[in-house]
């Protein structure tokens, strides 16, 4: 039913390139022995083949390849121009098409030669008959139903289906595709055994046939760690959420060194499964199962028991394959860091800040700063505890911070605990601290509060991407509140919530929601701190009114509020990849009473650049309430 030519297999079409490279190759050798001219001879190649063929042609003929080479003389050109139908024929067979008409043909009536090349592809060749062939991935005996590998979901992620247009490309990333989804889980030594594509040009069809052998089911085993000097091996096992026993997997090796990576601790991290401990075992138990299968005596194995078979043979030996020790290599920061910066907000305006970073003071790791601001001052130094085994991230802190904004005044001193736990796309906290604030409002001392509020938040995260999404959304939910008098002036309770919606409006367009609400419950405004109240307007919050600027007027002064709300629509177009521009509407407030609420609104336009640190936004928006203009910075949408 098949031919035998070698152009008809994939063999005989690597035969076919090959042959074409070492033709082309020779050609330049001969020129390079000519005497180099001035400038060459000089010719002109006209390509007369449908899309994509013609790019193909371009990027890969020799003909074009060496327009213009110093080297080429007329018998260098005329020689291209003979061996030009057979690199022709190799080049579109990799597109899938392999009984293409091509003519080519030198015209050197003009002044310059003009090499003329017509292509007509034909009809391609698809994909017929596959054949794929699983060897394995079947659990031992004695394991459970769900055990057993999905060998059909498996079979039906094959990218090169019946009927697809054969190309080469396609043929190979199948095939990597096919391995990929193995090795990942339970399965890092499969292997394929046999690939091949038998091609029909008669009939247009391609056969394949793909053979899997799974090799033995592995599983991970001890912790072993290298390169720690400084931090005890605490700090990377109580992260490592892989038990011996556990099956491979490579998205587990992948996420437990992130969760390495994010600690600060090391500059260079490598987790790994040593698969040298399990290479010679493994040919010990293949050499001692075949011993077992054909009655050989050797020291490995003594002779077979009656009635086994080949497959309990096999599954013997992998039951008896070693776990995976789980490798952890690490290279460890600097202990000490120091840096400084300057910079500018359109919230606060100029900035200057200090930090100094220690990674073991007592056991702990300790980051402070040091921030001076037109409208805000502040110092805090925190000490966080390694991560426990159960996952729990604990510290304490100490901060103070001045600020000045929109005539009220405020000092706050505070000493703080937290609680957090889980993972980028759940994380939960717990908070307590005691602050003592201090107030001045329009020049005038409202006099100084102290509260112990303990507060809960939870983040849902369900993005595309992290650093620049498109698409899914981020919500943010705390409640707390001083409900004891401990150390505590005003009892209240407060809760907030704030989300980002992100939906994408075809390749280019995505819109962006936002959203937020607060409110606070109390006898008394007067005794509850002033961060724990609330305020609207700046580069996050309600564009084009400044920052904190909507609240409760008294006198001269923006106080704030026990209800906020705000919400946000902004379209986004991106001209390029990383440059876009924006459209956007704010509206929002601030209010002591739900009958006041009143929102003000915001709207105006930006551009868009997706820099190495994330997404950096530059608005110009009109505020409606005051009549003004007002330009913003920011960096992404901050929670």
């Amino acid at each position: 039913m098949f031919p035998a030519p070698p152009a008809r297999t994939e063999a005989g079409s690597r035969i076919l390139a090959q042959l074409a490279v070492k033709v082309s190759l020779l050609g330049v050798a001969l020129a390079a022995c000519v005497p180099a001219m001035a400038d060459g001879l000089r010719y002109r190649v006209r390509i007369d083949a449908p899309r994509p063929l013609d790019a193909l042609l371009e990027q890969n003929l020799d003909l074009e390849r060496f327009r213009g080479n110093a080297r080429i003389d007329r018998e260098q050109l005329q020689r291209m121009v003979r061996v030009a139908p057979a690199q022709i024929r190799t080049l579109v067979a990799t597109g899938g098409y392999y009984s293409p008409e091509v003519s080519v043909r030198l015209d050197e009536a003009g002044q310059e030669p003009l090499v003329l090349i017509s292509v007509q592809p034909g009809e391609p060749v698809r994909v017929g008959d596959v054949e794929l062939t699983l060897q394995g991935f079947e659990p031992p005996p004695g394991q459970p139903a769900d055990r057993r590998y999905d060998r059909d979901a498996l079979l039906a992620s094959w990218g090169l289906p019946h009927g697809a247009i054969f190309r080469q490309a396609d043929w190979e990333q199948a095939k990597r595709a096919l391995l990929r989804q193995v090795v990942q889980t339970r399965y890092p030594r499969a292997q394929l055994t046999d690939s091949q594509a038998t091609v029909d040009p008669d009939t247009h069809l391609a056969l394949l046939r793909v053979v899997l052998d799974s090799g033995p089911e592995l599983h991970f085993g001890e912790l072993r760690i290298e390169g720690l000097k400084r931090y005890p091996p605490s700090i990377i096992a109580n992260l490592n959420q892989i038990k011996p026993g556990d099956d491979y997997s490579e998205a587990a090796l992948q996420a437990f060194q992130g969760r390495l990576q994010d600690t600060g601790y090391f500059a260079t991290v490598e987790v790994s499964a040593d698969m040298s401990a399990v290479i010679g075992e493994q040919l010990e138990a293949g050499e001692a199962a075949q011993a077992k299968l054909h009655g050989q005596s050797t020291a490995a194995a003594t002779a077979p028991a009656p009635g086994t078979t080949q497959a309990e043979a096999a599954a013997e030996s992998a039951a008896s394959m070693p776990a995976l020790p789980l490798l952890v290599r690490v290279t460890e920061n600097k202990r000490k860091n120091a840096s400084a910066g300057l910079g500018y907000s359109t919230n606060t305006g100029n900035r200057a800040s200090l930090t100094y970073d220690d990674l073991s003071i007592f056991g702990l790791r300790m980051k402070s700063a040091l921030t001076l601001e037109t409208k805000k001052q502040s110092a805090h130094s925190d000490f966080y505890y390694p991560v426990t085994a159960q996952g729990y991230r604990d510290s304490v802190g100490a901060s103070f911070e001045r600020s000045d904004i929109s005539g009220e005044i405020t000092s706050v001193a505070a000493i703080s605990g937290k609680r957090a736990w889980g993972t980028p796309l759940l994380e939960r906290s717990l908070t307590l601290e005691f602050l003592s604030e201090t107030k001045t409002i329009a020049n005038v001392e409202t006099g100084s509060s102290k509260s112990l509020p303990l507060t809960y938040g939870s983040t849902w995260r369900h993005l595309d991407s992290l650093l620049f999404p498109t698409k899914g959304y981020v919500i943010n939910a705390q409640l707390g509140g001083a409900l004891l008098p401990i150390l505590t002036d005003q009892a209240f309770v407060r809760g907030y919530a704030r989300a980002v919606l992100y939906h994408p409006l075809g390749p280019h367009n995505n819109v962006i929601v936002r959203a937020e609400g607060g409110a606070l419950a109390s006898r008394e405004k007067q005794g509850v701190p002033a961060v724990y109240l609330f305020r609207a307007g700046g580069d996050q919050s309600v564009r084009g009114y400044a920052y904190q600027q909507l609240g409760i007027q008294e006198g001269t002064a923006i106080t704030g509020g026990r209800y906020l709300g705000t919400g946000s629509v902004e379209l986004q177009h991106w001209f390029k990849p990383t440059w876009g521009a924006a459209v956007f509407y704010d509206a929002g407030n601030a209010v002591d009473t739900l009958k006041d609420f009143h929102p003000k609104s915001g709207y105006g336009v930006g551009g868009r650049w997706k820099s190495p640190v994330g997404p950096i936004n530059v608005d110009l928006a009109y505020g409606h309430a005051v009549r003004k203009y007002r330009l913003h910075f920011s960096l992404g949408f901050t929670f």
